[in-house]
């Protein structure tokens, strides 16, 4: 899968959609505040429940004005939430908003990091909340990823009492309070201690806040003022905070850039106290170890010697630093916490002032394990810097040399590489297993807390800089050309010979009859034969009109026809597809995901959709549907057999709406389609006449304010939610009209959800 390579400010993007290369094309400026950075040893993880729960402009100024290593600790990835830019839901939705906090992290300088929690909707407060996750281990990972990041001041978002209003904000606070203690204790998972030592921070601050009508600040707080302008960067920290978190495209975060003096205020929920500054008391230089002393003055001075016009002549100042950090032996795992951060830091920075540039790319973006692909690696030596190419190490092989890299010369070296039979199906790592509403099953728990999967798939070059040898990574890429958006890439993907789509997610039958559905198999590889199988439960009958298929092109595909039949009384239950292709057996569907501001993205998961067998009385047949923001309701309400007919704008002015039996408007219709209110009246005459009109859920935020009118009496929504799905219904009064919908009276039904 994708990988994000990323060391605090050193990040390059490189078209397609903030996909990031590991190679640093980095300006004179750029490379001077990473110098700076590289003097720094401070460190801050900031703590909240989802994806754009984080305070970008404090992520900013920590990372860029005071040079931390800066993180945040989304506990889950936002898959509950509502999709403004498309259909996705759920998982492909927590996909979109991973990567989405991925590019807001390349933005602000960040770190980006998550716990297996599974956003499962709005909660009301931390009990729900923890009804759905699992406490304890949830708990565990943010032990995990303090014992990882060793921050020596951490900051919440939000209260542990209540003001954050979401209960996963609340329950993000409780957690990161109770791991403040349980990640400097050895007997509290104990387990991780195999691979991360203690850690106990130095303070935890609540960063409070003044939004929404709740004001928690207080002028006897710590603040300080995160507004500055870095002239390095060219911008403010208000305006770079507006670019990250106008990164949340998904969830209609556009962010107007701030300019001048913004103050953050703190309030100390654990640890030492402070009265002027979060790190009051922390040691942010090399001379907070004794043993690391003598680098302070190295650095200090090759940053004082540093030319924007000639950075390559910075070099063999940070080659000898490296030199020196790499022989530094210690058992202190702090030291060698921070050894092992400045070794990639130090990397970075010679790459890029020796404008040293490599990267393997593969000849299409697909590979299938045992295949045998084309491979093109290339390097080019930029700037006047002596450097060797030793090696370079291929997927399974490797090639000794001893080259000479001459100024702005690219070489390119051309092979076929054979990927390897045992080679994983590239996946998210935390969608690989079945998990529940609330919790991400991940078995690895090296993985626990990566934002996404490390390429699988990698091309090694050893160089040699100034006497100093070097093992440089390369994720396998593909790239390509388009001709609106010029060179684009994309990770290389390991897949199946072939996936089998189902037509739909679920099959719900009423009625007894026979149906026909549709399975699409796309080939993966050139000459792809096999044949098709259907695995379906008790009392239920599946004929497949032509199980073989034979695809001679890769990216070919066939549409298979097969007839289901609930026989009576049959059990709900799964329908599962697989491929035997050269009597090897494959049961992978593919969900793409493709967005301008987001890299290429993918699911492989079971082939396998729902079989619902169910005596439903409806009445009616003929629906009329205006789409919302994400909405897929009309395919359900086709599956349980009405005729559904998407009510365009055209359709709108022109149709007689009469002949509908209802009419719905798609989930924030009123939120996202500000031509509703050029129809509202036309709506209200068919309520008028006896007609059907039923609103779904609709939001009234300053994101999502809505754009019309809705009912033919003024009405206002609130914020208020009712979340608890056992709740009992009641109704007011039992004799009113909307308990008899269907009988040609005047209707109009409201519906809400999380």
């Amino acid at each position: 899968m994708k990988k994000h390579f990323f060391v605090y400010i050193f990040l390059v993007a490189i078209v397609k959609s903030g996909l990031s290369q590991t190679n640093t094309s980095l300006n004179s400026a750029e490379i001077l505040q990473g110098l700076q950075k590289f003097n720094t040893l401070g460190s801050a993880l900031y703590i909240a429940a989802h994806p754009d729960d984080e305070n970008t402009r404090l992520l900013a100024y920590l990372a860029n004005e005071r040079k931390m290593r800066t993180g945040y600790l989304s506990l889950t990835r936002g898959d509950g939430g509502q999709n403004l830019i498309g259909k996705e839901q759920n998982e492909l939705l927590g996909l979109i908003r991973t990567q989405e906090l991925l590019a807001a992290r390349r933005t602000d300088g960040a770190e980006q990091f998550f716990t297996r929690a599974n956003d499962f909707g709005f909660s009301k407060n931390p009990e729900e909340t923890f009804t759905f996750w699992n406490k304890d281990s949830i708990l565990g990972d943010v032990v995990l990823a303090i014992r990882k990041f060793k921050p020596d001041v951490i900051i919440c978002r939000f209260p542990t009492t209540g003001e954050g209003g979401h209960g996963h904000h609340t329950a993000s606070a409780i957690l990161a309070v109770e791991a403040f203690e349980a990640a400097a204790d050895p007997q509290r998972y104990p387990e991780q201690l195999r691979s991360v030592s203690i850690w106990k921070a130095k303070r935890l601050l609540w960063n409070t806040f003044n939004f929404g009508g709740t004001n928690t600040t207080a002028a006897d707080q710590l603040k300080i003022d995160v507004g500055n302008f870095n002239s390095l960067l060219g911008k403010s920290y208000g305006e770079i905070a507006a670019e990250s978190r106008s990164c949340h495209k998904s969830q209609g975060f556009g962010s107007a850039k701030q300019r001048g003096s913004s103050i953050e205020y703190f309030k100390l929920l654990k640890g030492d106290s402070a009265e002027t500054d979060p790190f009051e008391g922390v040691n942010t230089t090399w001379t907070r170890f004794k043993e690391l002393e003598k680098f302070q003055k190295s650095i200090t001075e090759c940053i004082a010697r540093y030319n924007p016009v000639f950075p390559e002549k910075s070099v063999p100042d940070i080659a000898a630093i490296y030199k020196q950090i790499q022989m530094l032996e210690t058992k202190d795992a702090q030291i060698q916490y921070w050894k092992l951060q400045k070794l990639k830091e130090a990397e970075i920075l010679l790459l890029a002032c020796s404008g040293l540039w490599m990267e393997a790319a593969a000849g299409d973006y697909i590979g299938i394990p045992g295949q045998e692909i084309s491979l093109t690696a290339q390097i080019i030596n930029r700037n006047k810097i002596e450097t060797k190419l030793n090696s370079i190490t291929y997927l399974q092989s490797d090639t000794s040399t001893s080259l000479t890299l001459k100024t702005n010369e690219l070489y390119t070296f051309k092979r076929k590489e054979k990927i390897s039979t045992s080679q994983a199906f590239s996946n998210p790592y935390w969608l690989n297993e079945s998990h529940n509403i609330g919790f991400y099953t991940v078995k690895d728990a090296l993985l626990i807390g990566k934002p996404e999967n490390e390429s699988s798939t990698k091309v090694i070059f050893d160089i040699t800089i100034q006497d100093l040898n070097l093992k440089i990574e390369r994720p396998l890429v593909f790239k390509s050309t388009d001709p609106v958006k010029g060179e684009v890439y994309r990770h290389f993907e390991i897949l199946p010979p072939a996936t089998v789509n189902l037509s739909e997610k679920v099959f719900v039958f009423t009625d007894g009859k026979p149906r026909k559905i549709f399975l699409t198999i796309k080939a993966n590889s050139a000459n792809c034969e096999g044949k098709l199988i259907l695995h379906s439960p008790a009392g239920w009958k599946v004929v497949i009109k032509d199980p073989a298929f034979s695809l001679l092109n890769k990216g070919d595909e066939a549409i298979l026809e097969a007839t289901l039949i609930a026989e009576k009384n049959a059990a709900s239950g799964k329908l599962s597809a697989s491929l035997i292709i050269n009597e090897k057996v494959y049961n992978k569907s593919i969900k793409r995901i493709e967005y301008d501001h987001i890299p290429y993205q993918f699911i492989l998961s079971d082939a396998e959709a729902g079989l619902i067998n169910i005596d439903l009385k409806k009445t009616g047949v003929n629906i009329g549907y205006i789409p919302g923001a994400g909405d897929d309701v009309p395919a359900s309400l086709q599956q349980i057999g009405y005729n559904v007919t998407i009510l365009t704008d055209e359709l709108l002015n022109n149709k007689n709406l009469s002949e509908y039996d209802a009419i719905v408007t798609g989930i924030r219709a009123y939120n996202t389609n500000n031509r509703l209110q050029i129809h509202y009246n036309k709506l209200m005459d068919y309520v008028k006449n006896g007609g059907n009109l039923i609103v779904q859920y609709n939001t009234n935020n300053r994101i999502g304010p809505v754009q019309a009118k809705i009912g033919p009496y003024p009405f206002t929504i609130s914020r208020d939610r009712v979340t608890d799905e056992k709740a009992e219904v009641l109704f007011l009064d039992e004799k009113h009209p909307v308990r008899r919908m269907g009988t040609g009276k005047r209707n109009l039904l409201c519906i809400g959800n999380r």
